[in-house]
């Protein structure tokens, strides 16, 4: 290898390409079901149908009998750009300048939920859907001038996929407090591919890249609180503890803690209220908690010395992710007992600091700002259909490396995703 590591966008090879995405905060989905995306996924406190489990397990027990599925067409266009550098001394390589867009734009995305009445009230349920379905591809050895001509395969990339079932059950305890509690279940998928030139610095060499898919399977536990508190006002709060995934023992060599991703815990608290008898307004606070995950979390703004260990280990680079914080207020207005409209809008903090930007170049998850518009029709008493538009505005994050002294670049990302959900009352 005559070349090694001292590149812009060299860990980032690693750091983002495990990034499942659609219409995301961090790399979590911006809501489930498609009435709770069309607003903006504010709704803890604000029950809409059987996908309420992923949401807040209390709220299942105030939608009654019901299944509702859909699917997600989602659309990202996200890409990097490397800017020329200063100065190109000998044996430092760089990746080439130029602006890459990844390839693969589409991708459907299915949901599911089923909720049973026990009696008045007690629920049970179940709830499908995911973090995952983003594909990333540079249709090119993105880091081929790191590493001898011909030794980094292309295309530079990564498959990753999360899928979760969450079991629900909840009981009204009076008329003001309901409970709630979900054991989720989770699947990883992960495979990846062109990055022969990183194996040197891992404890791992030989399970980095281009290994195949890997699975990864775990559970964790989310708690629901429901609080109904008169005619306009509800409350209501949830928390998912940390998702413990067995590791990715294909790719040992390239995330922290020798293939460990678990899924970060959630808290999420909020209100509902009915100014009218036609009109909800629902206000949400999100805490996503990057931080409890290594791999995802740990810092990446290291200067690599060729012969050390940086990857792989308990202590291996991450993503340099910070927590983020989403505020998300939605609205819902009933004009009939046909027609319901929704809009939506979703702020979040940037997860990824300048100085980490470049390291995460392959899964770019930049956007922080959320839109969405929605309606449902109840064509008969037991069927309904929802649509929902999102849009994560385009968001650029500039950055820098101390392994890239002479070469700066941003990463980018901006998404839309349409989606169409059925809810059937039994």
């Amino acid at each position: 290898m005559k070349k090694f590591l001292y590149a812009p966008l060299s860990v980032c090879a690693f750091l983002g390409l495990s990034l499942p995405a659609f219409a995301t905060n961090g790399y979590f989905s911006e809501g489930f079901g498609t009435a709770n995306k069309s607003m903006a996924g504010a709704g803890v406190a604000f029950p809409t149908d059987a996908m309420g489990t992923a949401i807040n397990p209390a709220l299942m027990a105030h939608v009654g009998n019901q299944i509702t599925l859909g699917v997600n067409l989602f659309m990202p266009d996200r890409g990097f750009t490397a800017n020329t550098p200063s100065s190109t001394p000998a044996g430092v390589p760089f990746i080439s300048p130029g602006t890459y867009e990844s390839s693969n734009d589409f991708f459907l995305i299915p949901y599911f939920g089923w909720n049973k009445m026990l009696d008045d009230n007690r629920s049970i349920g179940i709830s499908v859907g995911g973090n995952g379905g983003m594909n990333t591809q540079y249709d090119s050895a993105v880091f081929g001038n790191f590493a001898a001509p011909g030794f980094t395969s292309s295309p530079t990339g990564v498959d990753m996929a999360q899928l979760f079932v969450g079991f629900n059950y909840a009981q009204k305890l009076d008329d003001h407090n309901t409970l709630g509690v979900a054991p989720i279940l989770a699947v990883q998928r992960i495979e990846v591919t062109g990055l022969q030139p990183f194996t040197g610095v891992s404890a791992s060499p030989d399970n980095v890249t281009n290994r195949g898919y890997d699975y990864s399977y775990g559970a964790g536990i989310k708690l629901g609180w429901y609080g109904p508190v008169n005619d306009w006002l509800s409350l209501g709060a949830s928390i998912q503890s940390k998702t413990y995934m067995t590791r990715f023992d294909k790719y040992r060599g390239l995330l922290a803690e020798s293939g460990s991703f678990d899924i970060p815990p959630i808290l999420q608290a909020g209100v509902a209220v009915k100014p009218t008898p036609a009109i909800t307004v629902a206000f949400d606070v999100q805490d996503l908690m990057f931080s409890n995950v290594k791999s995802i979390h740990n810092p990446n703004n290291v200067q690599l010395v060729p012969g050390n260990i940086y990857m792989g280990t308990d202590n291996g680079l991450g993503f340099g992710w910070d927590d983020m914080i989403v505020y998300k207020i939605g609205a819902q207005w009933t004009p009939t007992s046909e027609w319901a409209f929704r809009a939506g809008y979703s702020k979040g903090n940037e997860v990824i600091p300048g100085q980490q930007g470049l390291f995460n170049i392959i899964a770019p998850a930049t956007v922080t700002d959320h839109i969405s518009l929605g309606a449902g029709w109840s064509f008969d008493a037991k069927n309904t259909i929802n649509l929902a538009y999102i849009h994560a505005f385009d968001k650029s994050i500039n950055g820098s490396s101390p392994n890239t002294p002479f070469q700066t670049g941003s990463l980018e990302m901006s998404q839309n995703s349409v989606e169409l959900g059925w809810t059937y009352k039994f």
